[in-house]
């Protein structure tokens, strides 16, 4: 692919990286393994038994207890290595009962932003920001949307994260978001290498999408000529996109050399072609309101 050299690494390679790569490994859902630079993270950990949640769905057919998945295979021998938790916003589908206890339980320093900070540390973790990972890195918060009009106000301030080392391709893990102005004026300015998306077109049964639509997914991935990575995938009951059909229609689109769409428990690794820009980091002003309130005591946080 031109700009990168992507493939799967081996087991001898995630012990012993001799290359200045990054890895993503997808576990389930939005959780996933980003390894780049000295970290080695477990993004937004869902870490849940099948079926331990209740159904996300409101109205209409399908509604099921989540996650409606296991975790893959292999899952516990990933975990063991991370070395902190990269968490976009607090949801359930995103940091769990389950993901709470492993985070406590091996005293993970839990990588977030000023929303999510205060309120993780009066749960007792040791929050961070992203935005203060320190020398080396081109780091910003990006502001975003999870949803439109009154849901997306309920489901509270959202973001997502750019991040750049010299030698190591940039990423931008947007988190839960639509397509709006704040994502769009961030691709066109930081030009990150990789994105990884959310792409199950989630819904309540009431109030629209409140995840990125195919129709979007197209436009993001067209806007930014990055190597995509959709996620978010077959393992909730209101995410009703599945990945046959995203493959299908990102064939269609001619995207299918730039999209990757994993199955539970496939890796990837991606070589940076370029330094770190200079970024002039926007500070991170969210705070946390009522829906941070409303959020906690859904998610039992």
């Amino acid at each position: 692919m031109a700009g990168f050299l992507s493939s799967t690494l081996s087991a001898s390679r995630l012990a012993h990286k001799v290359e200045r790569t990054m890895l993503i490994q997808q576990l389930r859902n939005a959780t996933m393994i980003l390894e780049l630079g000295p970290h080695r993270w477990v993004v937004d950990p869902m870490l849940s038994a099948a079926k331990a949640m209740p159904p996300f769905k409101v109205l209409g057919g399908g509604r099921r207890r989540n996650p409606t998945v296991e975790l893959p295979a292999g899952s516990d021998e990933a975990l063991a290595t991370v070395d902190g938790v990269l968490l976009t916003h607090e949801h359930p589908d995103h940091f769990d009962a389950a993901g709470r206890a492993f985070a406590r339980a091996r005293a993970l320093p839990v990588w977030t932003n000023r929303v999510d900070a205060g309120h993780l540390r009066d749960k007792g973790f040791d929050a961070r920001l992203v935005e203060a990972l320190g020398e080396g890195w081109s780091v910003e918060v990006v502001r975003s949307k999870h949803g439109r009009g009154a849901v997306g106000w309920l489901l509270g301030p959202v973001c997502g994260y750019f991040l750049a080392r010299d030698g190591e391709p940039s990423v931008y893990v947007t988190g839960d978001s639509i397509l709006c102005e704040s994502v769009l004026e961030a691709v066109e300015r930081l030009r990150p290498e990789v994105i990884v998306a959310p792409a199950g077109s989630a819904n309540f049964g009431v109030g629209g999408d409140i995840l990125f639509s195919l129709d979007e997914l197209v436009t993001l991935a067209n806007k930014s000529g990055a190597q995509m990575v959709f996620n978010h995938l077959e393992a909730l009951d209101h995410c009703p996109t599945t990945r046959a059909s995203l493959r299908e229609r990102m064939a269609r689109e001619g995207l299918s050399e730039r999209v990757w769409i994993p199955e539970d428990g496939e890796r990837r690794s991606y070589h940076g072609t370029r330094g770190a820009r200079p970024i002039v980091t926007r500070p991170d002003q969210g705070q946390a309101g009522m829906q941070k309130r409303m959020t906690a005591l859904f998610s039992g946080a």
